[in-house]
């Protein structure tokens, strides 16, 4: 396998739902907890938080929690695009970008998530490549589900460890 494969990585989930609705999934942190995450925290550029349902903005920078896990797990990042129709990126895992785009295709909405520049070393290939695009294939069905149905198939119990819905 040539490195630059492990470099990156892309899912995509179909949704029967709109662009825009999609799409708004991503760029407030009420929409981020109604299926991704326990609480989600966006300052401004000034360092000001974001109210909950406010729309996040290029330069923003983000702290967020996930069910199953302290607070003492916590992922901090920042904005790097949204354009407010169909693009969101932002840092993630070792400052990674990940962008998201929601377009139709064969009449279907279709959310693709690319994590991209991801380094290369076997450590890093068995942490992030496999174990960030693991996590996020739950998470894009959680999202399908929530979207399609509002059926939320995260486990919201702390104590309850190593399952593969947190």
């Amino acid at each position: 396998m040539e490195k630059n494969q492990w470099s990156k990585f892309k899912l995509r989930v179909n949704v029967q739902n709109e662009v825009s609705t999609a799409y708004k999934c991503w760029t407030s942190a009420e929409a981020l907890e109604s299926w991704f995450l326990r609480k989600a925290i966006f300052r401004d550029a000034s360092g000001k938080e974001r109210a909950a349902n406010e729309t996040v903005q290029e330069g923003d920078t983000y702290e967020w929690y996930w069910y199953g896990y302290p607070d003492s797990v916590v992922e901090k990042g920042t904005v790097l695009k949204a354009n407010g129709s169909n693009m969101f990126c932002f840092t993630f895992s070792m400052g990674c970008p990940v962008t998201i785009t929601v377009y139709v295709e064969e009449g279907e909405t279709i959310i693709e998530l690319v994590e991209s520049d991801l380094p290369t070393d076997e450590t890093t290939r068995l942490q992030h490549f496999v174990g960030d695009s693991k996590g996020w294939i739950f998470y894009l069905t959680n999202l399908k589900s929530v979207l399609e149905g509002g059926l939320d198939l995260r486990n919201k119990k702390l104590n309850l460890i190593n399952v593969i819905t947190s």
